[in-house]
């Protein structure tokens, strides 16, 4: 029998040279065990990533619901620093703010209302007296193409034509199946007006308390600077209201010459009309304000209906470029093309919300930075204000270089200082 030693050296030679296995590995085959693990903090972030992204994604779907709302909130703000002077001033003589603010509503709503009754009235009179002296006016009509056209047109086969048209029926069939979005439409619109009004009358009411709440939250130091963006926001609305109130008067006047000139009846309550609309009512408001001047003028004479569609396009135009930009920059202290550039930013981040609030917005954060930005004493350089230096050679008459070089004071034409001082002494 094979001792243990020679049993051992036959087993090593008949074995495969090799290294030997790692160290922790099974000698029989069996499956190694797991290796190192994932990090510790690589399941957190993974969660935390997906909380942030189911957090993004409800607060967009919220935002993207209540944008309406915020609207409504934004215009009831700014309606409560436009009204703000008038309650306050009438609280300072012992009445209570909440009775205060309602007395403001009340007179406004008054006025609004009466001014509506009182345009409805008179449209519904001139689209009567209109339908009834239709046929005079289709017979002069056909009588000049008559005569200009050598033509026979006839009312009654014009009238026939119209009636068997299918645009004419397919008007219809959409009229009465759109009455019912026209209504739906209606109703929230007035349920948006009656939010603006509560929101606002909270705002106004409460103006103090509001301030009060939100100065709370901060310390003296940002209390302050929240309490002056705040007034500065109330003079700025209020200056952007007088502004519009100040071009609503002076386009009602405008208005009313041309109209009394065309002898066209209510001149004064469509003269109102047009300088209320077409300043309160943003990027429509000019199309609505004429569209109803240019139809009771059509009541008295086609012709005066397209004069006074000149009129409009043209006094548009003019008080876009000229009128507004001027006003705008004495009540609301702002450039000109700021004001511009504004109402198209407004315009396209808001619709005629923002064409409305912009302005005052523009204009009260304007104010409030004005106050963070350290500004210096501006350096007595001609080119400052738009006077080119002009350097004086060697060679010119000695005269003409001190005639140059003289201060302003001393009657030069520049102002370069005495002669070989920096930029203005000649080279």
């Amino acid at each position: 029998m094979p001792s243990t030693d020679e049993t051992g050296q036959a087993a090593r030679h008949a074995s495969p040279a090799g290294p030997p296995p790692p160290t922790g590995t099974p000698a029989d085959g069996a499956p190694a065990g797991p290796g190192p693990g994932m990090p510790r903090w690589l399941p957190r972030a993974m969660v935390l990533a997906l909380a942030l992204i189911a957090a993004f994604q409800l607060g967009s779907w919220a935002f993207h619901q209540l944008t309406g709302l915020l609207i409504n909130v934004l215009i009831a703000f700014f309606l409560a620093l436009a009204i703000e002077p008038a309650v306050s001033w009438m609280a300072a003589r012992g009445l209570r703010r909440g009775f205060a603010t309602f007395l403001v509503f009340l007179a406004v709503l008054i006025a609004a209302a009466g001014f509506v009754t009182l345009l409805g009235s008179m449209l519904a009179g001139q689209i009567v007296k209109m339908v009834e002296e239709f046929p005079d006016y289709l017979d002069s009509v056909i009588n000049w193409v008559n005569g200009h056209f050598h033509t026979e047109l006839r009312r009654v086969d014009v009238q026939e034509g119209v009636l068997r048209s299918d645009w004419l029926r397919n008007y219809v069939q959409n009229s009465a199946t759109g009455v019912l979005d026209v209504s739906a439409q209606v109703l929230g619109g007035l349920f948006q007006l009656l939010t603006v009004l509560l929101f606002s009358f909270y705002f106004a009411a409460d103006g103090p308390r509001l301030r009060r709440g939100l100065c709370s939250v901060l310390p003296p130091a940002r209390q302050a600077e929240v309490l002056r963006a705040w007034e500065i926001a109330v003079d700025k609305t209020g200056g952007y209201l007088y502004s519009r109130g100040l071009m609503a008067l002076i386009s009602g006047v405008a208005h009313y010459i041309l109209l009394e000139i065309l002898e066209v009846p209510y001149a004064p309550a469509l003269a109102v009309w047009v300088g209320l609309v077409s300043q309160f009512i943003p990027t429509i408001g000019t199309y609505l304000a004429g569209a109803l001047p240019m139809l009771i003028a059509f009541t008295v004479n086609p012709w005066y209906a397209l004069w006074v569609l000149i009129f409009v396009v043209i006094y548009q135009q003019f008080e876009n470029y000229v009128l507004q930009p001027k006003l705008t920059s004495k009540t609301v202290d702002i450039h000109p093309a700021v004001a511009f550039g504004s109402v198209i930013a407004g315009t396209a981040l808001l619709g005629a919300v923002g064409a409305l609030i912009a302005i005052p917005a523009v204009a009260t954060l304007q104010a409030f930075l004005g106050a963070y930005v350290k500004r210096y004493d501006v350096t007595d350089d001609p080119r400052v204000h738009g006077r080119r230096i002009r350097r004086v050679g060697p060679g010119e008459p000695t005269r003409l270089r001190k005639l140059w070089t003289r201060r302003p004071e001393q009657g030069g034409p520049g102002a370069r200082g005495p002669e070989g001082a920096g930029d203005g002494g000649p080279q």
